[in-house]
């Protein structure tokens, strides 16, 4: 009855009347988020231009900044999911990591070109990111009930997109009004930053109750969810298959040397991959929702693998467009899928802990894979490093598909009549 009714294994039970609206708190939620994305990639934009060309940075400088605040943000989701869990706060503790990046844009505007208000300004900017990550995805997990979470995590994520999309062509429009003032950016940042908290503050429910009954786990330890045989063999999957991504970044180069481009296209590139990832996202989370999350999360990967196999022959470009295409699918059937194949496997009250484990564990596995590629490049060479990544990659995919656990079946809920349509 079961494989009969939702075609696989991994593909959870479609009760009767169940409804196939996306929750307004997830509507809610993403629209936090497109004004905050707003608010942040104004200043990711022209952060580097400010830094490197308007303060003498050196370019290691800034990478050496950059790469540590974002291991940083990696350690601190753990103490968001903790925090977010103890008596069900997701909504404070969310507040809180948004309040902190858009006080992060004043900080900016404060410091006056002074190195160390800046490194503190942009260390805030990270933590708030890291405490706000895992409340977040248990805030949209716990609005809706599990068989529509794909479409639910699809929909945030889209409109994610739109704000990381809008951030820099608003950051362009404000320096170019304004003569490259990056104050007025940081000015302007900062009055977004704070219209995503009060949208917060009114919009999101301030309880975070699950829809359907899902496994409790009253007084259980810190990250007691780590200890389920399911949780952590997704934990595994998704830890394997970061570890043998290379980052997006390295995509980019790789295309702007094979066409012999000019560096300035380098940072249009990635608006490609995301116009992909905002069409596909809620598409990709409906057919998740239908077909099976784990099949899906796994062929986001395939699709990965794809870009890496288009850059080992000689770069066009059909060959350009193609990548950012297969990367744009990588990141709609990934990301937010990823959340939605782990949460129903999570109790309510400890469900933002467990997000924060795997998004902490997926996050350094990326940096690790991307510092292990760039070795490659440096003792190896492009091309042979390119080749190691691809078998790499596939040797994870393989593994993964027998590390993945088919989606647990809901304990059957009470009989009763369906709604009428």
């Amino acid at each position: 009855m079961y494989l009969a009714a939702n075609g696989r294994p991994d593909a959870p039970p479609r009760p009767p009347g169940a409804r196939r609206r996306v929750p307004a708190a997830v509507l809610a939620l993403g629209a936090v988020s497109l004004v905050t994305d707003v608010s942040s990639e104004m200043v990711t934009a022209v952060l580097p231009l400010y830094l490197v060309l308007g303060l003498g940075l050196s370019p290691l400088q800034f990478g050496f900044l950059d790469g540590m605040f974002n291991g940083a943000t990696a350690l601190v989701r753990l103490l968001g999911g903790r925090l977010a869990d103890r008596g069900g706060r997701h909504k404070r503790v969310a507040g809180a990591g948004y309040l902190l990046s858009a006080l992060s844009r004043l900080g900016l505007l404060l410091a006056g070109g002074a190195t160390a208000p800046i490194t503190a300004a942009l260390a805030a900017d990270r933590l708030g990111k890291g405490i706000r990550t895992a409340p977040r995805d248990a805030m949209i997990s716990l609005s809706g009930p599990p068989e529509t979470l794909g479409r639910s995590f699809g929909v945030h994520r889209a409109m994610d997109t739109t704000g990381a999309l809008l951030g820099p062509l608003a950051a362009f429009a404000v320096l170019w009004a304004t003569a490259d003032a990056y104050d007025a950016v940081f000015a302007v940042s900062f009055c977004v930053g704070l219209l995503g908290v009060v949208l917060l503050v009114v919009y999101v429910p301030a309880t975070a109750e699950p829809a359907v009954p899902t496994p409790a786990a009253p007084k259980a330890p810190a990250y007691a969810a780590v200890r389920d045989p399911a949780f952590r063999r997704v934990l595994y999957a998704a830890t394997l298959l970061g570890a043998t991504t290379i980052g997006d970044s390295f995509l980019y180069l790789l295309l702007l040397r094979g066409l012999d481009l000019p560096p300035a296209l380098f940072t249009l590139l990635p608006l490609g991959a995301a116009a992909v990832y905002l069409l596909l996202a809620v598409p990709a989370g409906r057919i998740a929702d239908r077909t099976g999350r784990r099949p899906g999360f796994l062929l986001g990967h395939g699709a990965l693998l794809g870009a890496y196999v288009l850059l080992l022959v000689p770069v066009s470009w059909p060959a350009v467009v193609g990548v950012l295409t297969l990367l744009g699918i990588f990141y709609a059937a990934t990301d937010g899928i990823l959340m939605a194949l782990a949460a129903p496997l999570l109790p309510a009250r400890g469900r933002a802990g467990g997000l924060a484990v795997l998004q902490t564990g997926q996050a350094l596995a990326r940096l690790l894979g991307a510092a292990g590629f760039g070795a490659a490049w440096t003792f190896w060479g492009q091309r042979p490093a390119l080749w190691a990544a691809s078998l790499a990659l596939a040797g994870a995919l393989a593994a993964a598909w027998s590390i993945l656990p088919a989606a647990r079946r809901p304990a059957p809920a009470p009989s009763s009549s369906p709604e009428p349509s």
